[in-house]
């Protein structure tokens, strides 16, 4: 990783790019610790890639820790496709999980 300072990312911009680009991040040193690191496009993707996969994992692991605490609702196919309709009104079972989790009908959570 390099370091410098604005100054001498401005006198020396396509070299540190260059080396954004062939994989060595550059940091650059602000005022108030207000640092910025360069890195290249690819390497960007890639970490929010990762960051993307992380959270997805989080969000797994949070709905296997429901699942074991049977914190969780199912539904049949049929239930499922009754939702479809413009009609369609929630079942009592939907109702006790809401109030169960403290959410009311406009989505607000109220724990």
């Amino acid at each position: 990783m390099i370091a410098t300072k604005p100054i001498h990312l401005r006198a020396r911009l396509k070299d540190y790019l260059d080396n954004a680009f062939n994989g060595e991040p550059v940091i650059v040193s602000r005022k108030n610790n207000k640092n910025v690191v360069i890195v290249s496009e690819h390497e960007y993707n890639e970490l929010m890639k990762a960051k993307r996969n992380a959270e997805y994992m989080a969000k797994i692991h949070e709905s296997v820790e429901n699942h074991k605490k049977r914190d969780t609702i199912s539904f049949s196919m049929e239930e499922l496709r009754a939702m479809e309709a413009n009609d369609w009104k929630p079942t009592e079972k939907i109702l006790e999980f809401e109030r169960k989790h403290g959410i009311q009908r406009n989505g607000d959570v109220t724990k």
